[in-house]
């Protein structure tokens, strides 16, 4: 966690005042960043998608379990307007070996049972790739004040 900590602590605030909202349902990197980002004003760089994300940071994705405040990333295929393919999942490690994540709504579950959830019509359930440290998440990050 180390300098990372009040980052972390505001992210899953942010996120656990979502709790139930469907207001990000199935838009899981929305979800994640928008914790990090609104919480914190600052501004970070991923993927277009959860699976995108997850394929930028490749060079630091770890297995086992997630430790707090890091980004748990998982492989999900399903249609998007038309379009079939692996859009990924992806949730945010609360610690206690739980994510917190934007399904059909902001929820808590398992890092390992989010693996057991049916996903809307002609989607797969979600597989773990393994997750990222918010270390390496807040590399090039930019400071941006949220009005």
């Amino acid at each position: 966690m180390g300098k990372y900590h009040e980052y972390i602590d505001n992210a899953i605030n942010w996120a656990e005042d979502h709790l139930g909202s469907v207001d990000y349902a199935y838009i899981c990197l929305a979800f994640v960043e928008d914790a990090l980002e609104r919480s914190n004003n600052i501004e970070i760089f991923g993927g277009d998608s959860a699976k995108e994300s997850a394929d930028l940071y490749h060079d630091s994705i770890s297995e086992g379990i997630p430790p707090k405040g890091s980004f748990v990333f998982y492989d999900c295929s399903g249609p998007i307007n038309g379009d079939h393919r692996n859009w990924g999942h992806v949730g945010l490690s609360i610690g206690n070996d739980k994510v917190i994540h934007a399904w059909d709504m902001v929820r808590i579950d398992g890092y390992l049972e989010v693996e057991h959830l049916n996903g809307a019509p002609g989607w797969d359930s979600p597989k773990m790739i393994g997750w990222v440290p918010l270390e390496r998440i807040m590399q090039g990050f930019q400071k941006k004040v949220y009005e």
